[in-house]
C-alpha cells in the first residue's frame, strides 16, 4: 500500500484514552459504555502489537489546573451545565489530581511517553507533542482514542498541516456523542486529511512498507 512516504517512522499517539472519558465510575465527559468497553479492549490489543513491533506509544492526557483554564473558551462556556449536552460537566473535567486524569489500566506500560498538557481539542496545540515526535525522528501517526469528532479530528488536521501523515485507527477511536458523528469524522479525515483503516488493515500497510511484516501475518 502506497503511504507517500519513502520511510514510514510511525508513532502511536493515544488521545485522551482516560479515566475521565472512558471509566464509568469517575468519568465527568463519559462515552456511552459499550463505546468505552470496545476501545479500551481494541487499544489493548492494539498497543501491544506496537509494542511487539517497536513502534513508541504516546499517550496525550487532557489536564486543567482549576475551571479557568477551560472557561477561557466561550463555544465552551455555551455548553457548561446544558441539560442533555454531552460536555455539561466541561468545568469540572480533569481537573489536576482527580482520578479522571488517570490512563485507563492495562493502556500504559513501562517506556511510554505521556505529555499530560492538552488543555484544548489539537494534541499539538501549546503542547510539546511536535517535539516529541520529531526528535525521534517520526513521521506517521497512528491515532487512537476519543472523541474522533473532536479531539482525534483536529489532532489529524494539525498533523497533516505539519507534513506527518497521520492514520486513523478505526476500530481504536470512538466518540461520545454518536456513531453518526463518529463515521462524519472518519469521513472527512478520509477524504482530505490521512488514512483510517481497522488495526488489521494498519498493520498490513505497515508490513507493506517494511515494518513488522510477521506480526501482519499473525
Amino acid at each position: 500500500m502506497n503511504l507517500g512516504i519513502d520511510q514510514v517512522r510511525p508513532a502511536v499517539v493515544a488521545v485522551d484514552l482516560h479515566r475521565g472519558h472512558l471509566d464509568m465510575e469517575v468519568a465527568t465527559l463519559p462515552a456511552p459504555p459499550e463505546v468505552a468497553k470496545r476501545v479500551v479492549a481494541a487499544n489493548t490489543a492494539f498497543n501491544a502489537r506496537c509494542r511487539a513491533l517497536g513502534i513508541p506509544i504516546v499517550h496525550v492526557v487532557s489536564q486543567y489546573r482549576d475551571p479557568s483554564e477551560t472557561a477561557g473558551n466561550p463555544y465552551w462556556k455555551t455548553k457548561v451545565d446544558r441539560a442533555g449536552d454531552t460536555r455539561a460537566n466541561q468545568f469540572r473535567h480533569n481537573l489536576m489530581g482527580s482520578p479522571g486524569t488517570e490512563i485507563m489500566p492495562g493502556l500504559f506500560e513501562d517506556g511510554d511517553l505521556v505529555i499530560d498538557s492538552k488543555k484544548r481539542k489539537d494534541c499539538f496545540y501549546a503542547t510539546d507533542l511536535d517535539f516529541l515526535l520529531r526528535a525521534r525522528g517520526i513521521n506517521t501517526l497512528l491515532l487512537t482514542g476519543v472523541n474522533t469528532n473532536s479531539c482525534v479530528l483536529c489532532t489529524a488536521a494539525t498533523a497533516n498541516t505539519l507534513d506527518y501523515l497521520p492514520i486513523v485507527v478505526e476500530d481504536c477511536v470512538g466518540s461520545m456523542d454518536g456513531e453518526a458523528q463518529h463515521a462524519a469524522a472518519l469521513l472527512c479525515i478520509r477524504t482530505a486529511l490521512g488514512f483510517a483503516m481497522p488495526q488489521d488493515e494498519v498493520f498490513a500497510a505497515l508490513a507493506a512498507n517494511g515494518i513488522g511484516a510477521d506480526v501482519a501475518a499473525e
